[in-house]
């Protein structure tokens, strides 16, 4: 993976995300001083804590967007959690610790995939054998003309000639190019497979699942016997199938557990949305588990511990933790001192502009127009949006954002839905037209929505 500079990185930011220049260049100066701590002495290296994130904005403006690009970019074990939704420890609700939980979870899977996909090709392999000596059992030594000639028996092929006597085909070889030309796929063959026979367990916490540190499935798996279960199947099919039980042969999980755990140390990014809402605006009425009761519990994970998961010990040390939140009502200095302490960079986020929904619309690589336009193609309908469309359709987005509440980019989603309603409904019946969406359409779709106040607030 090519290691990128800060302004690489928000290069690529900006084929996504259109504007906010200073959370951009905040994010990404933060991905690049991870690169430039593993390069520094290793005695200094462990003293340098990441610089963690606040992104203060109006909902709708990218805030989520960036951070999820972010750890794509870097790939790295990415984690979104709203924090309204832990409670203090010893009350019911989730505890802070399980985003690390969560995230190590993440990180296993994600190690495990790529293992999966590096092993592939090995277990294809083995697949191919175990098939082949499913259709050609051992037998006692025989000449190979005879066993030639037991082959062509066995899976004729049409339009081919007998084996002359004289021709002397290992039978094995034979059949694994009848098999690699696909020649046999309509054959059965009975396989034998793995299954688990764990006993479904229900639980009735009031933490939850994550505070039992142990894995009640591997501990049952490992009282009950794997069984196997014999069936017949296409070879397709089989192949596929023990391909599947290779390949978890094959990869070693101490060591995918072992690269993960590092993953989730070095590299990973928690994305702590709507921080706001545990914000402390009255102060002197008694402690507040929702609020004081789970900044204070965020405390100790934000400046480094380590929390014990069924993977074993994560130190959060070196976690890069980015919040967000609107601040409405509150604002960043309600948090506890030292909170606000451990989230030395603070970047505003801009509300966006009729300039910025046009943008939006017609830039990014994933825009909403092209998108449209994607999925009408797969009806074989043509869509066009003209210029003056997609300017009237910003126009809309911005007007109901302001006469209503502001969800930001949010908005354009719903605006496009309610305008090709009708168009959706019907495309499979419009198979090879063109359709020209312009601003008197738009007009027409959405004009009597937008006069009256009462009914946008409901539909757009």
């Amino acid at each position: 993976m090519k290691i990128l500079n800060p302004r690489e990185t928000v290069a690529e930011l900006d084929k996504f995300i259109i504007g906010q220049a200073m959370a951009k260049r905040a994010v990404a100066v933060a991905l690049r001083n991870r690169w430039r701590r593993q390069q520094v002495a290793e005695e200094l290296r462990d003293e340098i804590t990441p610089k963690n994130i606040i992104m203060i904005g109006p909902t709708g403006v990218g805030k989520t967007e960036i951070a999820r690009r972010l750890a794509k970019l870097a790939q790295s074990p990415f984690l979104k959690v709203e924090a309204s939704k832990f409670t203090e420890v010893g009350y019911v609700g989730r505890d802070v610790e399980s985003m690390i939980r969560d995230l190590t979870e993440l990180a296993v899977t994600q190690v495990k995939a790529e293992e999966t996909e590096r092993m592939q090709a090995r277990a294809e392999e083995l697949a191919e054998e175990k098939l082949l000596d499913l259709l050609l059992p051992p037998v006692p030594a025989r000449p190979a003309q005879a066993a030639a000639a037991d082959a062509d028996a066995q899976f004729p092929v049409a339009g081919s000639a007998p084996v002359p006597a004289v021709e002397r085909v290992p039978t094995r070889e034979k059949l694994r190019k009848l098999l690699r030309a696909g020649k046999l796929d309509g054959r059965d063959v009975e396989i034998e497979t793995t299954q688990q026979n764990t006993p479904v367990v229900e639980i009735f916490s009031a933490a939850g699942i994550e505070e039992m540190d142990i894995n009640l499935k591997d501990m049952f798996g490992g009282m009950f016997p794997k069984k196997t279960k014999k069936r017949t199947v296409k070879i397709p099919e089989a192949r596929e199938l023990i391909a599947k039980e290779e390949v978890q042969r094959l990869i070693d999980m101490d060591s995918v557990t072992r690269l993960a755990l590092q993953r989730v140390e070095q590299s990973g990014i928690i994305f702590l949305d709507e921080i706001d809402k545990i914000a402390s605006r009255d102060q002197g009425l008694g402690p507040d588990v929702s609020r004081e009761g789970v900044q204070r519990d965020l405390l100790p994970i934000v400046e480094g511990s380590t929390v014990t998961t069924k993977y074993g010990m994560v130190r959060t040390d070196h976690i890069l933790f980015i919040a967000s939140g609107a601040f409405y009502v509150s604002k960043p200095s309600d948090l506890i001192p030292e909170l606000q302490g451990r989230f030395p960079i603070r970047v505003e986020l801009d509300s966006l502009s009729r300039d910025d929904f046009i943008r939006i619309l017609t830039e990014p690589q994933n825009a909403l127009i092209k998108q449209y336009v994607a999925l009408m193609e797969t009806e074989q309908l043509s869509l066009v949006f003209t210029d003056d469309a997609i300017e009237k359709i910003a126009a809309v987005a911005t007007l109901v954002n302001e006469k209503t509440e502001n969800i930001g980019a949010r908005r354009l989603h719903t605006i496009m839905e309610k305008l090709l309603e009708e168009i959706s409904f019907a495309a499979p019946e419009m198979v090879g037209e063109k359709v020209v969406i312009d601003a008197a359409c738009v007009s027409a779709r959405l004009d009597e929505l937008v006069k009256d106040e009462d009914l946008s607030r409901y539909i757009l």
